[in-house]
């Protein structure tokens, strides 16, 4: 008998497999996590074993507990149901507590009566290696990285801006900006500790770089602020991208004494128009932003609570 058929040297092959591969049976319950599963997701195998993938804290192919992805049509339930393979490209929550996107499949399985018994989940991380290249060509040049968040710094993202703009005027490629505020971060800072308020902060730049493409600049702008530069990108575009990036930050948090910990997000958007400099497109995109901050602040006061709101 062929050494292949060794139980233990298939399963070896299948844990050291770059890619995320999971089991889950037919409630949902994970019975196996690669050490791919691992790499991608951050959980170690002793923390989801057993559990559900798409109830708690998800840890397959949601981007949040009451995402539409847990109801009927979530990609394990339909192969499971139906009997058939599904692709999606959806998020995981890493253990750190951004969010990563993932082409995924879900594959039905069967005992050998034929019937259906659960479902194999295989994932690859999208994201942008192009981004942790360019922090690190960046890092050895002085002033052009953040030293909290290692994305952009302030300084770096005015030249993108003007680079962005320059090309706009010249060639009428078009492009925008979001920008995030991350509401009550020097509260925060104060009741938790500067060291959990530069750990969220790292968590959303991570999601940030995540949700953007390759040609996309991610920076911090301020304390408490991060620009997004969107190349290329049109007026719908930027309103699918910042759908997509605000359902991503939605989850984010960090696991702080015990307790996960986050913060609202306020959001804004601009884009160029003819004869803009880089302080009058700034300046719109602040301006919507404050709006936002105070809309936010009205709504918590009126239910009661300095976070209430969505982002």
């Amino acid at each position: 008998m062929s050494e292949f058929h060794d139980f233990e040297i298939c399963r070896s092959i299948l844990e050291s497999l770059p890619i995320g591969l999971a089991v889950i049976d037919a409630q949902r319950r994970i019975v196996f996590w690669s050490d791919g599963a691992e790499r991608i997701t951050g959980h170690p195998r002793y923390e989801v074993i057993g559990k559900s993938s798409c109830t708690g804290q998800p840890l397959l192919y949601c981007d949040k507990a009451d995402c539409e992805l847990c109801r009927d049509d979530c990609p394990l339930a339909q192969t499971i149901k139906n009997a058939h393979s599904t692709d999606s490209v959806a998020f995981l929550h890493h253990k750190a507590g951004n969010e990563i996107p993932v082409r995924a499949r879900a594959v039905p399985v069967r005992n050998p009566h034929g019937s259906i018994i659960g479902a194999v989940a295989i994932f690859e991380d999208q994201s942008q290696i192009a981004n942790a290249d360019l922090r690190e060509d960046l890092s050895t040049l002085p002033g052009c990285t953040d030293e909290i968040t290692s994305v952009a710094s302030h300084a770096m993202m005015q030249a993108h801006l003007r680079d962005a703009l320059g090309t706009f005027h010249e060639l009428h490629v078009p492009f925008g900006v979001l920008c995030f505020r991350l509401e009550g971060l020097n509260q925060f800072r104060a009741s938790c500790s500067p060291d959990a308020a530069s750990s969220l902060l790292r968590v959303i730049a991570r999601t940030l770089e995540s949700g953007t493409m390759r040609s996309d600049f991610v920076g911090r702008w301020s304390d408490d602020q991060f620009l997004v530069i969107l190349n290329g990108c049109r007026d719908d575009g930027i309103v699918s991208v910042r759908e997509r990036i605000r359902k991503m930050l939605a989850s984010d948090a960090i696991e702080w004494w015990g307790e996960r910990r986050s913060l609202p997000l306020s959001i804004s958007q601009a884009t160029p128009g003819p004869g803009d400099s880089a302080e009058t497109l700034i300046y719109r995109a602040q301006k919507s932003l404050d709006a936002a901050s105070t809309a936010r602040a009205q709504a918590a006061t009126a239910a009661g609570s300095p976070f209430s709101g969505s982002r």
